[in-house]
């Protein structure tokens, strides 16, 4: 019990200082969100109740094969606000995708996008967790297997990252926000080369562009470009070419990857942990979110251009 409280304690030190107010307060925002968490399914993976939020829309037709997207939330946010920021379920009704939020565990919620084993989360757990989750879909819904894609802010863009190295057979591309891009490289080895975009803005708090610890996490987060560059050789691309970007956006197109699996990467000048073109995430917190973009329809934009055989 001990063990367990000076933990708890530490957690709301960690998001005190995301949050910049006093322990008690995080308390009550952190019971706030809980009692905002809304969810409509869940299932039992690897012996845990897990949970999602699922959206279909109107226009789904149970007769034709459907593309999934898979959206995932960061570290101490759930899927609610998952939901929001990302703005994921209007495009749904414009396209006819299904769209699916899964919940993180522990207390705040978050994912084990390290790929390895601590107190919180067992290796590979929600790896795991999201392939039951696909399995649970794919037998309830005429899901298209040539068209999951899968993205998330923070930590859920790291899992997003973990996912396309661990489930490749099954993703047919991914897509990261202020992405916390923390499993070794070199030991993503996929079976099928996936596809990615990433946005990252120059002047993340939490996440660094630049690299290395930051005030909240001290960690060892990679130099994000530099990252990114590797992950497109890895790859196989041979061509850097620049990708048009409006305002405060400049992007960079890896081409002449292996089985045309290109890496687009959009940098935000002075931008914030945010998702570009999305919903409210506070400035005091987080800084600026840029509207130069949508981040939501230009990674659907980039999806649609790829199936994965299954």
């Amino acid at each position: 019990m001990q063990k367990k409280s000076v933990f708890s304690k530490k957690v709301l030190r960690v998001i005190g200082v995301i949050l910049g107010t006093p322990a008690a307060f995080v308390l009550m925002l952190m019971l706030a969100y809980t009692l905002a968490d809304r969810t409509n399914g869940e299932i039992i993976s690897s012996g845990v109740r897990r949970k999602y939020l699922l959206y279909v829309p109107p226009s789904y037709n149970p007769a034709t094969p459907t593309p999934l997207v898979i959206t995932i939330h960061g570290f101490a946010q759930w899927p609610t606000n998952q939901k929001n920021v990302s703005k994921w379920n209007p495009l749904a009704d414009e396209y006819g995708f299904i769209v699916v939020y899964p919940s993180g565990t522990g207390f705040p919620k978050r994912w084990g996008a390290h790929g390895t084993a601590n107190s919180l989360n067992p290796p590979l757990a929600d790896v795991t967790f999201i392939s039951d989750l696909i399995d649970k879909l794919e037998s309830e819904y005429n899901i298209d297997p040539t068209r999951i894609y899968v993205n998330g802010l923070s930590n859920g863009g790291g899992m997003s990252y973990l996912l396309a190295c661990q489930l490749s057979e099954r993703i047919a591309a991914f897509g990261t926000v202020a992405g916390a891009l923390l499993y070794p490289l070199d030991k993503c080895r996929p079976t099928y080369t996936v596809p990615m975009i990433a946005f990252h803005g120059d002047a993340d708090p939490i996440v660094p562009y630049y690299g290395g610890p930051s005030g909240p996490f001290d960690m060892p987060f990679p130099v994000v470009p530099d990252w990114v560059a590797q992950y497109a050789a890895q790859n196989g691309c041979t061509t850097t070419n620049p990708l048009p970007a409006p305002g405060e956006v400049t992007g960079v197109k890896y081409s002449g990857c292996n089985a045309g699996a290109e890496v687009h990467f959009y940098t935000i000048h002075g931008g914030g942990h945010s998702w570009p073109g999305g919903g409210y995430l506070p400035k005091a917190i987080v800084g600026h979110t840029t509207q130069d973009i949508n981040a939501t329809r230009m990674m659907w934009d980039f999806f649609k251009q790829y199936t994965r055989t299954p």
